[in-house]
């Protein structure tokens, strides 16, 4: 058996400490196949990657074999790399500063015989091949930081395959495509197609299920650090039978009462933004209500979380709230946060946390300088307030003592939305809140985003996933690249996703402002589209 799959771990186990991360665990990829691993953050997805990658150790008694030959444990990755096995990362691990060709060079420069030093036309040469070979039409000399996020994850992928034969080896993506824009999604599952045509293996681990189920052809189920399903065709499976194996049950909808606005007091309103392909952009959120913001990559909306949080100043645009008025072309993040404006940011390891610190110390950070006092912190309300938030929120954790580099990506987005409610804010803006975190923790997420809102506070929830918008929304701004904003109301996905695409009305400049063009969707369908 292990001479036809081209990866075949057998047994694998870890534990840290008294904790089993991984028990038994067996996976089996054949040649030429993608092959998915996905389960709830903490279910053990990492900790199997960082085996068959030399990370970590596993436990005595497991096997890890490719192409039928058994590598020793732990792996050594001089040994898998020469094996075939190359991984991409989903931070795609490329340096801005250097080319193309420099970074797929990384780790394998071609060297002169004589001198020893680096051959760049070689070098330029391999890049060139290859990228040839995956048909992906980039210069080798093209500095990385001027490519588009597919553009980069392609490279990615060149520098994997850079001394593969075709036909040969196993490229794992850990999240790889978490970053990439919904609508370029199609062209690089295209790359990823020609390479397993050649024969090449690929062991894609996603939270994305949409993703998985259209192009996997096998995936495999993790759920408490042991296999759930083991190599399950994705033909005929659906979202709701993943998630039942990923959870052992059903995936509650989150709760959306229909609720009516039109005479509740407004905690935030933004008018004349102009900053990022955004002109005299306009929007109020009401006590209790989420409203949804989405677009095209380009329109400007991704830019608002940061341009009303005062991270980045605009070039006009005021921010009014109950407890002050905010210039947005001179605030900082400050002004922002004393008006009752409060961030949640898309990078949550690079923005949001401090991933050497507690649970505790994490979620008190905004609140020191109110609550303490210049010789001294107290400990007592750090503890209660962490200990009601992962009672709130759902947090596992051994204790909120427990550091977040120890917590998986949903729990680490369930501390960093905690942190800013509890500095109790007129308004929350969520940028992306449920990227790279699994179907129970979006679900928890989403659920909490609701709570907060059924508390009186308003919410911005700023996002490229059109479920997440209809579940969690009472109201959805769409962008247009011509400007103009639409507002939907809607219980359908594809209502949003056709909104986002949707050709602009050749009707000349676009109007100050959101737009006039505000329907229920429900009842429009796509008439007039």
């Amino acid at each position: 058996m292990g001479t036809e799959l081209r990866l075949e771990a057998r047994r694998l186990s870890k534990t840290y400490g008294g904790s089993r991360a991984l028990q038994d665990a067996d996976l089996a990829v054949a040649p030429g196949e993608i092959h998915a691993l996905v389960g709830q953050n903490g279910c053990g997805k990492s900790t199997l990657v960082k085996i068959l990658t030399g990370y970590h150790a596993p436990d005595p008694g497991g096997s890890v074999l490719v192409d039928g030959t058994g590598l020793s444990l732990p792996v050594r990755w001089s040994e898998a790399s020469a094996a075939g096995v190359s991984v991409v990362h989903q931070d795609l691990g490329l340096l801005d500063q250097l080319t193309v060709a420099e970074n797929i060079g990384v780790g394998g420069y071609r060297h002169a015989k004589t001198t020893r030093k680096i051959d760049w036309r070689a070098q330029n040469e391999v890049a060139r091949r290859v990228l040839d070979r995956l048909r992906v039409p980039v210069d080798p000399t093209a500095p990385v930081a001027s490519l588009s996020p597919t553009r980069r994850a392609e490279v990615a992928i060149a520098r994997a395959l850079r001394d593969l034969e075709p036909g040969r080896g196993l490229i794992v993506l850990d999240e790889a495509t978490r970053a990439l824009p919904r609508e370029e999604l199609d062209r690089f599952h295209g790359l990823l197609k020609r390479i397993v045509a050649e024969g090449t293996s690929i062991l894609m681990v996603s939270h994305n299920l949409e993703e998985v189920l259209r192009f996997a052809d096998r995936v495999t189920v993790l759920r408490d650090g042991r296999v759930a399903a083991a190599a399950l065709p994705t033909k005929g499976l659906t979202e709701h039978d993943l998630a039942r194996h990923m959870l052992g049950r059903t995936v509650d909808a989150v709760a959306r009462e229909e609720r009516d606005f039109t005479d509740a007091p407004a905690v935030a309103t933004v008018t004349g933004l102009t900053a990022r392909g955004l002109t005299d952009f306009a929007l109020e959120i009401r006590r209790g209500e989420v409203v949804g913001l989405t677009g095209l990559p380009g329109s400007g909306f991704e830019w608002v979380p940061r341009l009303v949080a005062g991270i980045e100043r605009a070039k006009a645009g005021l921010l009014t709230t109950g407890r002050r008025t905010v210039d947005l072309s001179r605030a900082d993040v400050r002004d922002c946060l004393k008006a009752g404006v409060a961030l949640v940011p898309e990078k949550r390891v690079v923005e949001g946390l401090a991933l050497e610190l507690s649970i505790r110390d994490n979620i008190a950070i905004p609140d020191v300088n109110r609550r303490g006092r210049p010789w001294f912190v107290g400990r007592r309300w750090q503890s209660s307030t962490a200990a009601e938030a992962i009672t709130r929120l759902g947090i596992r954790a051994r204790s909120a003592r427990s550091l977040i580099r120890e917590l998986s990506g949903g729990n680490q987005q369930k501390v960093l939305l905690a942190k800013w409610l509890a500095v109790a804010p007129e308004a929350v803006v969520l940028h992306e809140p449920t990227q790279a975190v699994d179907v129970g923790a979006r679900a928890d997420i989403l659920r909490s985003i609701r709570e907060a809102a059924s508390r009186g506070l308003g919410v911005l929830l700023v996002s490229i996933e059109p479920t997440d918008l209809v579940d969690a929304c009472d109201r959805i701004l769409v962008v247009g690249l011509d400007g103009r904003v639409r507002t939907l109301r809607t219980h359908e996905p594809d209502d949003v996703f056709e909104a986002v695409y949707e050709e602009p009305a050749p009707t000349g400049p676009a109007p100050a402002g959101p737009t006039t063009d505000t329907r229920d969707d429900r009842s429009a369908g796509t008439e007039g589209r």
